[in-house]
């Protein structure tokens, strides 16, 4: 199939056969772009070069010092959001590591949040914090932003909720413990671990209390207009996450019910 390519390296991508089937024509031609992509993906990985997904496809790449943690908060979603989505069993992640983000797009793009935005084509810093009356510095704030990129897909709080008390475990230096070895057991990057324990230092000592971040626990009163939905929007959480914390068999709510997030 392939001769006298000379010093030029050759490639044949087989996608099926129109006699067969099982490789309908019509399934090729329904999924053309998907198959391309896997085809760009894999030519990129066999070659060494860093492959970027498809723009607004809502996906990440995964960079040197990334952890489930830091991506989650990047895009304001539950780690475990990103788990499911990908089949993650465990929180290691490695470099060049293809992931799907969960965005509000993937639910249901007829119900709107109050205090969140999903980042569209040509969107930027500016031009979201004009839309919701607030200043670039206060938009960088509400998301733990260090500059003023977005990606398209990427969800935005654009409203300042009920701030949390944010449960951690702790842990105990053991001999030959160190940064790097405790934020890799926990998933965490090494300077999540320094600044949530406000360290000046990288050296440790046998003993040493070091806090872990753990889940975020939210104490909410239900008000009129209230759902399940919403409320799981409003924090960034799941319906089932709050149903399973609350022993909830169903999705009603009552006024002044009090709801642990």
């Amino acid at each position: 199939m392939q001769r006298n390519t000379g010093d030029t390296q050759t490639l044949t991508v087989e996608y099926g056969f129109l006699d067969s089937t099982k490789d309908d024509p019509n399934q090729l031609k329904n999924n053309y772009k998907n198959l391309a992509e896997a085809v760009l993906r894999a030519v990129t990985e066999y070659i060494g070069a860093t492959y970027v997904p498809i723009e607004g496809t809502n996906t990440y790449v995964v960079q040197k010092g990334d952890t489930l943690y830091s991506i989650a908060r990047k895009y304001n979603i539950p780690v475990n959001d990103i788990k499911t989505l990908n089949n993650l069993t465990s929180n290691t992640l490695s470099i060049g590591q293809i992931l799907k983000i969960p965005t509000i797009n993937n639910i249901d793009d007829n119900i709107s949040s109050n205090n969140t935005y999903i980042v569209k084509k040509g969107d930027t810093l500016y031009s979201i914090a004009k839309k919701y009356n607030l200043t670039v510095d206060k938009l960088k704030s509400l998301n733990n932003l260090s500059n003023n990129l977005v990606s398209i897909g990427q969800v935005l709080v654009v409203d300042e909720v009920e701030a949390p008390s944010l449960n951690y475990n702790e842990y105990i230096v053991g001999k030959g413990d160190t940064l790097y070895s405790i934020a890799r057991k926990f998933g965490i990057s090494v300077n999540e671990l320094i600044q949530y324990n406000n360290l000046n230092s990288t050296v440790l000592s046998v003993g040493q209390v070091l806090k872990i971040p753990g889940e975020e626990k939210i104490t909410y009163v239900v008000k009129a207009g209230d759902t399940l939905y919403g409320i799981a929007r409003k924090y960034n959480t799941t319906v089932e996450n709050i149903k399973s914390k609350n022993n909830l068999s169903n999705n009603v709510l009552s006024i002044g019910q009090i709801l642990t997030i």
